[in-house]
C-alpha cells in the first residue's frame, strides 16, 4: 500500500467559535451621523439560504483613507468612531447586515480613482477558503462607470456587485455558486 494525498474537505462550520469578533456587525456605532446599513442573503448554489455564513467587511473611512500601515498615502490614526471592519453571522435564512458608513473613493492602478466599495470576505461550509468579492453603491453611477474594476468586467459580472440603495440601507446578495453567482475576485 503507497501512502496517497488525503482530499481535502471542510471541517467546520466553526465560525461561531473561531470567528468571534467584540463589535459584531457594527464597523461605526449606532446613531453615528451617516451611518448605513449593508444587508443582504447568502446564498447556495440552489438558490437556497446558507444559515451558518458569516460575511466579513473591510473597507475605507468616508474621506476614503485606511487606518492601516498598507494605504498607499500613509496611514491614518486609528479612529474609535471608525472601524473600517465588522463581521456578520448569517441567521436561519441566509440574512446578514453590517452597520457603516459610505466610504470615499480609494486610489486604484495608476492613481485611478476606484468607486466607493466595501470588501467582503463570505466564509460558508462548502468552501476551504474564504471567497471575497466587492459592494458597490447603486447610487453611484458616475462614479460606478469610472471604476476601474467594473469597467473590466462584463455588464453581468458587474450587475452582481452593485447594491441597490432602499429605505433601510443597501441590499446586497451573495450567491456562492449557480446561474446568479456573485463575482469574486482571487486575492
Amino acid at each position: 500500500m503507497s501512502p496517497g494525498v488525503t482530499p481535502s474537505q471542510t471541517v467546520g462550520p466553526f465560525f461561531s467559535i473561531g470567528l468571534p469578533w467584540p463589535d459584531g456587525p457594527y464597523a461605526v456605532a449606532e446613531g453615528t451621523v451617516g451611518a448605513v446599513w449593508l444587508h443582504g442573503r447568502v446564498f447556495d448554489g440552489d438558490g437556497e439560504p446558507v444559515p451558518d455564513a458569516l460575511v466579513e467587511s473591510w473597507q475605507a473611512d468616508p474621506d476614503g483613507r485606511f487606518a492601516h500601515p498598507d494605504d498607499p498615502r500613509g496611514a491614518v490614526a486609528p479612529d474609535e468612531r471608525f472601524r473600517g471592519f465588522a463581521r456578520c453571522a448569517t441567521d436561519a435564512d441566509g440574512r446578514w447586515r453590517i452597520l457603516t458608513v459610505k466610504p470615499g473613493p480609494v486610489p486604484g492602478p495608476g492613481g485611478a480613482p476606484q468607486a466607493p466599495h466595501v470588501d467582503l470576505s463570505v466564509f460558508a461550509r462548502g468552501l476551504l477558503n474564504r471567497v471575497v468579492t466587492r459592494l458597490y453603491f447603486g447610487d453611484e453611477p458616475e462614479a460606478n462607470a469610472a471604476d476601474p474594476v467594473l469597467s473590466g468586467l462584463g455588464e453581468a459580472q458587474r450587475a452582481t456587485l452593485v447594491a441597490e440603495p432602499g429605505d433601510d440601507g443597501y441590499r446586497f446578495d451573495v450567491h456562492l455558486q449557480g446561474a446568479r453567482e456573485t463575482t469574486f475576485f482571487i486575492l
